[in-house]
Protein backbone atom coordinates (compact mmCIF):
# COMPACT_ATOMS: atom_id res chain seq x y z
CA UNK A 1 0.00 0.00 0.00
CA UNK A 2 1.81 3.50 -1.23
CA UNK A 3 1.32 6.01 1.37
CA UNK A 4 0.51 9.31 1.03
CA UNK A 5 3.74 11.73 1.86
CA UNK A 6 3.84 15.04 3.88
CA UNK A 7 7.50 17.25 3.18
CA UNK A 8 8.18 20.05 5.14
CA UNK A 9 10.56 23.16 3.95
CA UNK A 10 12.66 24.30 6.97
CA UNK A 11 14.67 27.24 6.13
CA UNK A 12 18.00 27.38 8.08
CA UNK A 13 20.08 30.25 9.09
CA UNK A 14 22.08 30.50 11.68
CA UNK A 15 20.41 28.15 13.68
CA UNK A 16 23.01 25.79 15.01
CA UNK A 17 21.82 26.07 18.94
CA UNK A 18 18.61 25.38 17.90
CA UNK A 19 18.42 22.32 15.43
CA UNK A 20 19.21 19.61 17.55
CA UNK A 21 16.26 20.24 19.28
CA UNK A 22 14.05 21.52 16.35
CA UNK A 23 14.92 17.55 14.66
CA UNK A 24 14.05 15.98 17.69
CA UNK A 25 10.31 17.69 17.84
CA UNK A 26 10.14 16.65 13.72
CA UNK A 27 10.54 13.17 15.12
CA UNK A 28 7.82 13.20 17.84
CA UNK A 29 5.85 14.72 14.43
CA UNK A 30 7.03 12.15 12.21
CA UNK A 31 6.63 9.07 14.47
CA UNK A 32 2.93 10.51 15.32
CA UNK A 33 1.70 10.22 11.61
CA UNK A 34 4.06 7.27 9.89
CA UNK A 35 1.23 4.79 10.01
CA UNK A 36 -0.64 7.24 7.66
CA UNK A 37 1.76 9.24 5.77
CA UNK A 38 5.40 9.07 4.49
CA UNK A 39 7.42 12.29 5.90
CA UNK A 40 10.44 14.30 4.10
CA UNK A 41 12.29 16.93 5.91
CA UNK A 42 14.10 19.66 3.41
CA UNK A 43 16.05 21.76 4.84
CA UNK A 44 17.68 24.62 3.25
CA UNK A 45 20.46 26.44 4.59
CA UNK A 46 20.74 30.18 3.55
CA UNK A 47 24.07 30.85 3.10
CA UNK A 48 24.95 30.27 7.65
CA UNK A 49 27.63 31.42 8.71
CA UNK A 50 27.80 28.66 12.00
CA UNK A 51 27.80 25.68 12.21
CA UNK A 52 24.20 24.67 11.33
CA UNK A 53 25.07 23.19 7.47
CA UNK A 54 27.91 20.83 9.23
CA UNK A 55 24.90 19.51 11.19
CA UNK A 56 22.60 18.87 9.01
CA UNK A 57 25.19 17.06 7.10
CA UNK A 58 25.32 14.67 10.07
CA UNK A 59 20.92 14.26 9.71
CA UNK A 60 21.54 13.61 6.41
CA UNK A 61 23.86 10.75 7.22
CA UNK A 62 21.71 9.25 9.95
CA UNK A 63 18.30 10.06 8.29
CA UNK A 64 16.96 8.99 5.38
CA UNK A 65 14.33 11.40 5.62
CA UNK A 66 16.44 13.95 5.77
CA UNK A 67 17.16 16.05 2.47
CA UNK A 68 19.59 19.05 2.65
CA UNK A 69 19.86 22.35 -0.15
CA UNK A 70 22.93 24.76 0.79
CA UNK A 71 23.00 27.98 -0.53
CA UNK A 72 26.01 29.76 -2.17
CA UNK A 73 25.28 32.83 -0.11
CA UNK A 74 22.42 33.93 1.38
CA UNK A 75 19.40 35.01 -0.57
CA UNK A 76 16.82 35.45 2.17
CA UNK A 77 14.03 33.66 3.90
CA UNK A 78 11.54 33.62 0.88
CA UNK A 79 13.47 32.64 -1.13
CA UNK A 80 14.86 29.57 0.84
CA UNK A 81 11.36 28.86 0.93
CA UNK A 82 10.89 28.64 -2.77
CA UNK A 83 14.28 26.40 -2.93
CA UNK A 84 12.52 23.89 -0.79
CA UNK A 85 9.18 24.18 -2.44
CA UNK A 86 10.69 23.38 -5.37
CA UNK A 87 13.10 20.24 -4.25
CA UNK A 88 9.57 18.77 -2.21
CA UNK A 89 7.82 16.13 -3.05
CA UNK A 90 4.75 15.23 -0.88
CA UNK A 91 1.41 14.81 -1.55
CA UNK A 92 1.26 18.55 0.77
CA UNK A 93 3.80 20.40 1.35
CA UNK A 94 4.12 22.31 5.25
CA UNK A 95 6.26 25.42 5.66
CA UNK A 96 7.68 26.13 9.07
CA UNK A 97 10.03 28.51 10.63
CA UNK A 98 12.87 26.63 12.73
CA UNK A 99 13.19 28.71 15.49
CA UNK A 100 10.33 26.84 17.56
CA UNK A 101 8.02 30.18 17.55
CA UNK A 102 5.75 28.29 15.82
CA UNK A 103 4.88 25.03 17.73
CA UNK A 104 5.52 21.84 15.64
CA UNK A 105 2.54 20.19 17.31
CA UNK A 106 0.37 22.34 15.41
CA UNK A 107 1.42 21.00 11.86
CA UNK A 108 -0.93 18.37 13.40
CA UNK A 109 -4.54 20.55 12.89
CA UNK A 110 -3.22 21.70 9.95
CA UNK A 111 -2.68 18.29 8.14
CA UNK A 112 -6.30 17.65 9.99
CA UNK A 113 -7.60 20.38 7.74
CA UNK A 114 -5.59 18.67 4.73
CA UNK A 115 -7.54 15.42 5.68
CA UNK A 116 -10.81 17.49 5.72
CA UNK A 117 -10.52 18.22 1.93
CA UNK A 118 -8.77 21.82 2.57
CA UNK A 119 -5.83 22.95 -0.26
CA UNK A 120 -4.65 25.37 2.10
CA UNK A 121 -4.12 25.86 5.85
CA UNK A 122 -2.67 28.53 7.11
CA UNK A 123 -1.43 29.07 10.62
CA UNK A 124 -2.70 32.03 12.50
CA UNK A 125 -1.31 33.52 15.33
CA UNK A 126 -3.87 34.36 18.53
CA UNK A 127 -1.30 35.56 20.50
CA UNK A 128 2.07 35.85 20.37
CA UNK A 129 5.16 36.49 22.94
CA UNK A 130 7.71 38.86 20.92
CA UNK A 131 9.14 42.58 21.75
CA UNK A 132 6.44 45.52 21.91
CA UNK A 133 8.37 46.72 19.07
CA UNK A 134 7.79 43.50 16.79
CA UNK A 135 3.83 43.00 17.74
CA UNK A 136 3.92 46.48 16.96
CA UNK A 137 5.07 46.61 13.96
CA UNK A 138 3.48 43.52 12.79
CA UNK A 139 0.01 44.81 13.68
CA UNK A 140 0.31 47.57 11.69
CA UNK A 141 2.16 45.94 8.95
CA UNK A 142 -1.18 43.55 8.55
CA UNK A 143 -3.74 46.10 8.88
CA UNK A 144 -2.05 48.13 6.36
CA UNK A 145 -1.57 45.27 4.11
CA UNK A 146 -5.73 44.63 4.55
CA UNK A 147 -6.14 48.26 3.63
CA UNK A 148 -4.48 48.23 0.10
CA UNK A 149 -3.87 45.12 -1.19
CA UNK A 150 -5.55 44.35 -4.20
CA UNK A 151 -6.24 40.46 -2.63
CA UNK A 152 -7.62 39.59 0.63
CA UNK A 153 -4.16 38.58 2.61
CA UNK A 154 -5.00 37.15 6.44
CA UNK A 155 -4.06 39.00 8.97
CA UNK A 156 -1.66 38.34 11.78
CA UNK A 157 -0.41 34.88 9.89
CA UNK A 158 3.12 34.17 8.52
CA UNK A 159 4.24 31.58 6.25
CA UNK A 160 3.55 28.86 8.72
CA UNK A 161 1.50 26.57 6.60
CA UNK A 162 0.33 23.46 4.78
CA UNK A 163 -0.33 23.19 0.60
CA UNK A 164 -1.86 20.63 -1.45
CA UNK A 165 0.50 19.15 -4.28
CA UNK A 166 -1.86 21.20 -6.19
CA UNK A 167 -1.46 24.67 -4.91
CA UNK A 168 2.40 23.61 -4.56
CA UNK A 169 2.71 23.10 -8.51
CA UNK A 170 0.87 26.26 -8.87
CA UNK A 171 3.34 28.26 -6.66
CA UNK A 172 6.18 26.76 -8.30
CA UNK A 173 4.44 28.76 -11.43
CA UNK A 174 5.23 32.14 -10.25
CA UNK A 175 8.49 33.68 -11.11
CA UNK A 176 8.79 36.80 -9.72
CA UNK A 177 12.14 37.92 -7.58
CA UNK A 178 10.55 39.69 -5.07
CA UNK A 179 8.14 37.69 -3.47
CA UNK A 180 6.14 37.25 -0.23
CA UNK A 181 4.78 33.47 -0.20
CA UNK A 182 1.82 34.36 2.41
CA UNK A 183 0.25 36.88 -0.76
CA UNK A 184 0.90 34.65 -3.75
CA UNK A 185 -0.85 31.54 -2.13
CA UNK A 186 -3.56 33.82 -1.18
CA UNK A 187 -3.67 35.04 -4.53
CA UNK A 188 -4.05 31.68 -6.32
CA UNK A 189 -6.96 30.95 -4.44
CA UNK A 190 -8.32 27.12 -3.75
CA UNK A 191 -10.02 25.60 -0.75
CA UNK A 192 -8.21 27.53 2.51
CA UNK A 193 -8.66 27.60 6.03
CA UNK A 194 -6.99 29.23 9.28
CA UNK A 195 -5.41 27.45 12.80
CA UNK A 196 -5.21 29.61 15.36
CA UNK A 197 -2.12 28.85 17.43
CA UNK A 198 -0.05 30.73 19.93
CA UNK A 199 3.59 32.02 19.14
CA UNK A 200 6.13 31.29 21.43
CA UNK A 201 9.13 32.82 22.72
CA UNK A 202 12.75 32.21 20.69
CA UNK A 203 14.22 29.40 22.43
CA UNK A 204 17.53 30.05 22.00
CA UNK A 205 19.96 31.78 19.47
CA UNK A 206 19.22 35.26 17.86
CA UNK A 207 16.58 36.48 14.74
CA UNK A 208 17.66 36.49 11.42
CA UNK A 209 14.88 38.49 10.44
CA UNK A 210 17.27 42.18 11.29
CA UNK A 211 14.82 45.46 10.46
CA UNK A 212 15.96 45.65 7.25
CA UNK A 213 14.80 42.42 6.08
CA UNK A 214 11.88 43.00 7.67
CA UNK A 215 11.45 46.62 5.86
CA UNK A 216 12.06 44.89 2.24
CA UNK A 217 9.37 41.98 3.20
CA UNK A 218 6.95 45.24 3.77
CA UNK A 219 8.14 46.33 0.52
CA UNK A 220 7.56 43.68 -1.35
CA UNK A 221 4.11 42.62 -0.15
CA UNK A 222 2.36 45.94 -0.66
CA UNK A 223 4.33 46.85 -4.25
CA UNK A 224 3.26 43.39 -5.80
CA UNK A 225 0.02 43.34 -4.13
CA UNK A 226 -1.31 47.06 -4.54
CA UNK A 227 -1.01 50.06 -6.40
CA UNK A 228 -1.74 51.94 -3.89
CA UNK A 229 2.14 53.69 -3.14
CA UNK A 230 1.59 55.28 -6.11
CA UNK A 231 -2.07 56.48 -5.70
CA UNK A 232 -0.80 57.46 -2.50
CA UNK A 233 1.64 60.06 -4.55
CA UNK A 234 -1.03 61.49 -6.26
CA UNK A 235 -3.36 62.07 -2.90
CA UNK A 236 0.34 63.29 -1.15
CA UNK A 237 0.81 65.60 -4.05
CA UNK A 238 -2.62 67.22 -4.35
CA UNK A 239 -2.68 68.26 -0.54
CA UNK A 240 0.71 69.47 -0.96
CA UNK A 241 -0.97 71.34 -3.88
CA UNK A 242 -3.58 72.70 -1.72
CA UNK A 243 -1.29 73.69 1.20
CA UNK A 244 1.09 75.41 -1.43
CA UNK A 245 -2.00 77.30 -3.20
CA UNK A 246 -3.06 78.07 0.27
CA UNK A 247 0.53 79.81 1.02
CA UNK A 248 0.43 81.57 -2.32
CA UNK A 249 -2.60 83.00 -1.66
CA UNK A 250 -1.34 84.49 2.19
CA UNK A 251 1.76 85.55 0.53
CA UNK A 252 -0.27 87.41 -1.88
CA UNK A 253 -2.19 88.71 0.19
CA UNK A 254 0.22 89.94 2.66
CA UNK A 255 3.07 91.35 -0.10
CA UNK A 256 5.35 89.08 0.77
CA UNK A 257 7.32 87.12 -2.00
CA UNK A 258 9.68 85.31 0.16
CA UNK A 259 7.14 83.15 1.37
CA UNK A 260 5.28 82.94 -2.14
CA UNK A 261 8.37 81.08 -3.79
CA UNK A 262 9.05 79.38 -0.73
CA UNK A 263 6.01 77.50 -0.63
CA UNK A 264 6.29 77.08 -4.72
CA UNK A 265 9.42 75.47 -4.16
CA UNK A 266 9.06 73.60 -0.87
CA UNK A 267 5.60 72.16 -2.83
CA UNK A 268 6.91 71.27 -6.43
CA UNK A 269 10.08 69.50 -4.68
CA UNK A 270 8.42 67.33 -2.07
CA UNK A 271 5.95 66.40 -5.16
CA UNK A 272 8.44 65.89 -7.52
CA UNK A 273 11.20 63.26 -5.32
CA UNK A 274 7.88 61.51 -3.80
CA UNK A 275 6.83 60.93 -6.77
CA UNK A 276 10.53 59.73 -8.75
CA UNK A 277 11.02 57.63 -5.42
CA UNK A 278 7.76 55.86 -5.86
CA UNK A 279 7.08 55.27 -9.58
CA UNK A 280 11.52 54.18 -9.27
CA UNK A 281 10.57 51.02 -6.95
CA UNK A 282 8.16 49.92 -9.44
CA UNK A 283 10.76 50.55 -12.79
CA UNK A 284 13.83 49.47 -10.16
CA UNK A 285 11.72 45.69 -9.29
CA UNK A 286 10.68 45.68 -13.25
CA UNK A 287 14.26 45.93 -14.12
CA UNK A 288 15.31 43.35 -11.79
CA UNK A 289 12.71 40.82 -12.81
CA UNK A 290 13.33 41.51 -16.75
CA UNK A 291 17.28 40.16 -15.84
CA UNK A 292 15.86 36.79 -16.03
CA UNK A 293 18.86 36.15 -12.96
CA UNK A 294 17.74 32.68 -10.90
CA UNK A 295 16.17 33.30 -7.94
CA UNK A 296 18.71 31.02 -5.74
CA UNK A 297 21.92 29.31 -6.42
CA UNK A 298 22.34 26.21 -4.63
CA UNK A 299 25.82 24.86 -4.25
CA UNK A 300 25.04 21.23 -2.72
CA UNK A 301 22.70 18.99 -2.20
CA UNK A 302 22.24 16.35 -0.35
CA UNK A 303 19.24 13.83 -1.12
CA UNK A 304 18.62 9.36 -0.68
CA UNK A 305 18.53 8.35 -3.73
Amino acid sequence: MNLKKISWVLPIFNEEVLIPTLYKELQKLQSKIKEKYETELVFVDDGSKDKSLEMLSLLFEQDKTVKVLAFSRNFGHQMAITAGLDAATGDAVIFMDTDLQDPPSVCLELIEKWEAGYDVAYAKRRSRKDSFLKKFTAYIFYRLLRKFADISIPEDTGDFRLISRQVADTLRQFPERHRFIRGLVSYIGFKQIAVLFDRQERKAGTTGYSLKKMVKLAEDALTGFSLAPIMIVGVSGTLLAIVGGAGVIVGLFAQNLTLVALSYATILTGIILIALSTIGQYIGRTYQQVQGRPLYIVKSKLEHN
